[in-house]
């Protein structure tokens, strides 16, 4: 009675327009299962009208048999080949069960059994399959080929497959990109809704980063390719749920250890309500039935699949809305959080620094300052420099042509621009033995956006102060409402771990709503402050992105990686992945973790309940042998189906409004 989510049919429903995301969908006669099932059903069909209507016995016998056989084969050499392994599968017990009842003349109520059964089973394997074509769909929106441009032969169609590390290809408009990679040459906008959410098309240009599936829009784009296709973001995304699909969470491993000695002893007590009455002079047919009928509803079948439906369900619910859950473990674990530890950049932010105030020191305007700024920083590709030319070009400044570039690490930039040697750089270094009044302005401005949280950058022509840039990362506007969410779920309003300066980490949590601010840390502080929580009692759930956050990330009971920006070391760390870098998916997940815990004990009453309700009619009355089989068999269908509810675009909803 049970299915993999790992291994997808072979049969699937053609995706769909390239427009939208491709929708795989498993056809319900490509599994084997619902094959087998469907031949049983109609065997039984066939023979229970002949029986019926008094044909002759050879007639409907041959029948029922063939559905024993059709139905009955599967789950009996699966179980045969567990008994081998020295373990009792519940499949073998059902279909011993059913030879049982045939043995002694009730040969349609144990074909009844065989069809329910087989049905049942053929249900569990659909519902798994199609929580597999929810991951695994996303493999249809990567092309098949890409055209590959090479140096010789120009143009070449390839497959994505034989795309390496380095070549270049051409994406033509509304072609889907046919690698992760980066742009050489062209403009466009790209639609990576699919990949990253982002509801508009991106505008791409040189430099900028594209991924395998995305669909291009009315440009064409050079492109050159920065990953193998095995290792692309949908890629991985496939293998890290495929591998979170083949875990067990703790609770499945304690069932599946209940479950041995459970079945060795419902086989003792079926041999007891089998002997027992028959030693008190009931008849042997009407004992060894209710003995099969026993065997039939107190099978574990239920409780084995309480568990793994409900947290596979999230994993891939969870996944289709950029969350990397790496394990079934994971997933239960993330619901047992009940502390946090964020980090600042990267994390809480964008981990991009952008200019935030530019304070002149002589008449000349902000954007005067600015241009000289922008335009000697203009050849560096230090992350402070690209956020002031980033800022002139958003104000729509022509930049000037820089000579004699010059870049002093810890210092700062030199250059000659418009006549004028500009210098921007480090404030304490560059006015450093000033002590004329537009350095002792430019000292004052520099502390005051310091204690504001910010880093300063002195901008100097020919020697003089001529302006002071604030530089700050940016909050995620997410991260507020991320906070608040966290502090509901957990009791506790999360901790902000970082190795940034006090004063700009104190700003930041401020407007993050963070009460509890330690900065300044090395790595190894970081370990230590989790553990501090940890020693405390409290399951603490870290958030990085960085190297830095890796031995955080793994001392951790959960730890959750930021994944567009976030360092291979990191990533491999976490034990799951914010692949869309929204960090409000981190409650919700949270949440959606939660409600999957619930189902399995919710799945586990329904499954006790059914079993103690039948058990106990069955030993105090007379329980027919084909309701005592809808009943266990239903209680089974109930409880995958339930589990199976977190797959719905409505639980992710329901769990985002509630972080």
């Amino acid at each position: 009675m049970t299915a993999t989510v790992s291994q997808p049919s072979a049969e699937l429903a053609a995706p769909a327009s390239s427009g939208g995301a491709p929708r795989r969908r498993t056809r319900v006669l490509a599994l084997p299962e619902a094959r087998w099932a469907l031949a049983a059903t109609v065997f039984f069909l066939l023979a229970l009208p002949l029986q019926l209507t008094g044909a002759p016995e050879w007639a409907w016998g041959a029948l029922y048999a063939l559905a024993y056989a059709t139905g009955g084969w599967e789950p009996g050499w699966a179980g045969l080949t567990a008994l081998r392994a020295k373990t009792l599968d519940v499949d073998l017990l059902m279909v011993v069960a059913a030879l049982g009842a045939a043995a002694i003349g009730q040969v349609m109520d144990g074909a009844l059994l065989i069809v329910i059964f087989a049905t049942s089973g053929a249900l569990e394997a659909l519902a798994t399959a199609r929580t597999a074509d929810s991951v695994r769909g996303l493999l249809d929106l990567a092309p098949a080929t890409a055209t590959r441009l090479d140096a010789d032969s120009g143009e070449k169609t390839v497959t994505a497959a034989e795309l390496a590390v380095g070549d270049t290809i051409l994406v033509r408009p509304g072609e889907r990109v046919g690698a992760d990679g980066r742009v050489l040459d062209g403009a466009s906008d790209v639609d990576q809704a699919t990949i990253t959410g982002e509801p508009l098309p991106v505008a791409k240009e040189k430099g900028d980063e594209v991924f395998a599936g995305t669909l291009n829009g009315t440009g064409a784009l050079r492109v050159r390719v920065e990953r193998d296709a095995s290792d692309s973001v949908i890629a991985r995304i496939v293998r890290m749920v495929e591998e979170a699909s083949e875990t067990k969470a703790p609770t499945q491993l304690f069932i599946e250890k209940v479950e041995q000695r459970y079945s060795l002893g419902m086989v003792a007590a079926t041999l007891a309500v089998f002997l027992v009455p028959l030693a008190f002079g009931e008849a042997l047919t009407q004992a060894l039935l209710r003995a099969m009928t026993f065997m039939i509803v107190a099978s574990p079948c239920a409780v084995v699949l309480a568990t793994m439906p409900p947290l596979l369900s999230a994993i891939a619910n969870a996944g289709r809305h950029g969350v990397l859950v790496k394990s079934a473990v994971v997933m239960e674990r993330l619901g047992r959080v009940d502390a946090v530890a964020l980090d600042k950049t990267g994390t809480l932010t964008e981990g991009t620094p952008r200019v935030t105030d530019v304070r002149p020191l002589t008449a000349a305007g902000p954007d005067e300052v600015l241009l000289l700024a922008a335009a000697a920083e203009h050849p560096s590709e230090h992350p402070l420099a690209r956020a002031v030319v980033d800022a002139a070009h958003e104000r729509g400044l022509a930049l000037p042509v820089a000579w004699d570039f010059a870049s002093t690490p810890g210092v700062g930039v030199r250059a000659t621009v418009e006549d004028q040697v500009v210098a921007v750089g480090a404030p304490a270094r560059l006015l450093q033995g000033a002590s004329d009044a537009d350095s002792a302005r430019a000292a004052v401005l520099t502390a005051e956006l310091e204690d504001g949280g910010r880093t300063a950058v002195l901008v100097t022509a020919d020697g003089r102060p001529v302006g002071v840039l604030g530089i700050a990362d940016r909050l995620r506007p997410d991260a507020a409402a991320t906070v608040s969410g966290l502090t509901s779920l957990t009791g506790t309003t999360p901790v902000l771990l970082t190795g940034d300066n006090r004063r700009a980490a104190a700003r930041l949590g401020a407007e993050a709503g963070i009460e509890k601010v330690r900065a300044g840390l090395l790595p190894q502080d970081k370990v230590a402050a989790v553990r501090e929580l940890a020693d405390a009692g409290r399951k603490v759930l870290v958030v990085g992105d960085g190297v830095n956050d890796a031995p955080a990330l793994a001392a951790a009971h959960t730890g959750v990686a930021m994944g567009r920006a976030g360092s291979d070391l990191a990533l491999e760390t976490a034990d799951a992945v914010v692949v869309r870098d929204e960090i409000a998916t981190v409650p919700a997940v949270i949440s959606l973790s939660r409600r999957a815990r619930a189902l399995v004990v919710q799945n586990l009453v329904i499954a006790g309940v059914f079993i103690a309700g039948l058990v106990a009619w069955d030993l105090t009355a007379t329980l027919p042998l084909p309701l005592g089989v809808a009943g266990h068999e239903g209680s089974t269908v109930i409880v995958g189906l339930n589990g199976l509810r977190l797959l719905r675009e409505a639980a992710w909803k329901r769990a985002s409004e509630r972080a």
